[in-house]
């Protein structure tokens, strides 16, 4: 069922300390259990089990419960030993762990949804199940009841949250590339503001309650750090994924990002550093370097006697260029450029080698990852994906051993 990986670990990298195998389609949720040397699965093959490490080093299942649909989202409360599940079909299932993790016990269906479950958050003080779907909505439930308490609707598919439990702030991402940020009452809903940063559909976002830092991950490769608690509504770009970012965590106690994608990349970036704000791109009808008319400014082209030349623009100082002006590329790691992209031949010349210094490490997980969490008390990071494996990884070597003081997430 799983094989055990005795690799020796090296300096800086994620060691990869076991395999998981056994599920028959996309593992859709993978969760760590605190404390315990155990993982909870969900996945497309419509089986939710739960792993416990046996002597032998090896995880073989102690649950193993079919679902009446394919699962698509997973929460689990480790304190009150109860996990929610969400399916194709839209309804969310909550079961009732026992302390040895081998019996899960049915306790109710939550009519949440009319189409596939994205996202699930619970939180014990409210009582409440708050979920995401593909019917473009957020409803949040009640547990004790079981009932409706209320749902808030979006222009296409809601496809991630996070949720501030002191606030009652949730945290919505949709496919159209847009945030929602609502504050929940009991029976309604109110939208404080939207987020708009990304050219692709929103596939996860992480919420920090303590330096109020909001990170969104999307199909256009990049994550953006939104500074919520900030009053001058700052926003970093981190560049570094060559594919969609599915997965985010933030680190408190070392001010570590760690960012999964679809094609296996993990990145752990330095958010311990001063960065800067990438810039606004500027719109011109003409090179803002050598004044060149570009294509659709007709009467300069006319007047000029030239033809209109293909509108750039450089990543540092966001002025419109023209390839001529914009010959060169470099990485710019402080302003969240980890690889290569465009810049003008001024801002060419006043980035020093020491600007180039990469401020993230970038490792390979040799899997498609379409889900990830951590244990930051232990420093252990779980990923999963279509590949229908399940990979346990010591972090400690890239995030620092201060991890295992026992801090944990909120």
């Amino acid at each position: 069922m799983a094989a055990e990986i005795h690799s020796r670990p090296q300096s800086s990298r994620p060691v990869l300390l076991s395999k998981i195998e056994g599920h028959q389609d996309t593992v859709t949720a993978a969760l760590l259990i605190p404390k315990e040397d155990g993982v909870i699965t969900a996945s497309e093959d419509r089986t939710i089990r739960v792993w416990l490490k046996r002597d032998s080093g090896q995880y073989w299942p102690s649950i193993y419960h079919t679902m009446a649909s394919p699962c698509s989202a997973m929460a689990y409360h480790h304190d009150s030993r109860r996990i929610f599940v969400g399916q194709d079909n839209g309804a969310v299932m909550e079961f009732h762990v026992s302390e040895d993790f081998n019996k899960m016990n049915f306790i109710k269906t939550y009519p949440a949804h009319q189409n596939r479950v994205t996202a699930i958050i619970f939180s014990l003080a409210t009582e409440w199940v708050i979920s995401t779907g593909h019917d473009k909505c957020v409803s949040w439930m009640c547990t004790r009841s079981g009932n409706m308490l209320g749902r808030h609707f979006f222009s296409s598919w809601a496809s991630c949250l996070q949720y501030d439990f002191d606030t009652q702030y949730a945290f919505v991402g949709d496919y159209s590339g847009q945030i929602t940020l609502l504050k929940l009452e009991q029976s309604t809903c109110s939208v404080i503001t939207t987020l708009k940063g990304h050219e692709g559909s929103i596939a996860c976002l992480w919420w920090d309650p303590v330096q109020r830092l909001l990170f969104s991950g999307a199909s256009d490769n990049s994550i953006i750090m939104w500074d919520i608690g900030g009053r001058k509504g700052r926003t970093l770009l981190l560049q570094g994924h060559h594919d969609k970012v599915q997965a985010l965590c933030y680190l408190q106690l070392t001010r570590q990002l760690v960012s999964c994608s679809s094609d296996g990349g993990i990145a752990v970036w330095n958010m311990d550093v001063s960065r800067e704000e990438a810039p606004q791109w500027l719109e011109s009808d003409s090179c803002q370097k050598c004044e060149q008319p570009f294509f659709w400014n007709i009467k300069q082209m006319w007047d000029t006697k030239t033809l209109g030349l293909r509108q750039h623009h450089c990543r540092k100082c966001g002025q419109a260029v023209c390839g001529k002006c914009s010959s060169k590329r470099s990485s710019y790691p402080v302003m969240g450029f980890e690889f290569q992209v465009r810049v003008c031949d001024s801002c060419y010349d006043s980035i020093k080698d020491e600007d180039r210094t990469s401020l993230a490490t970038f490792h390979e997980g040799k899997h498609n990852i379409s889900h990830m969490s951590m244990d930051v008390a232990r420093g252990l990071m779980v990923t999963c994906g279509t590949d229908r494996v399940v990979k346990i990884w010591d972090m400690t070597p890239v995030v620092g051993c201060s991890l295992a003081t026992g801090f944990s997430p909120h």
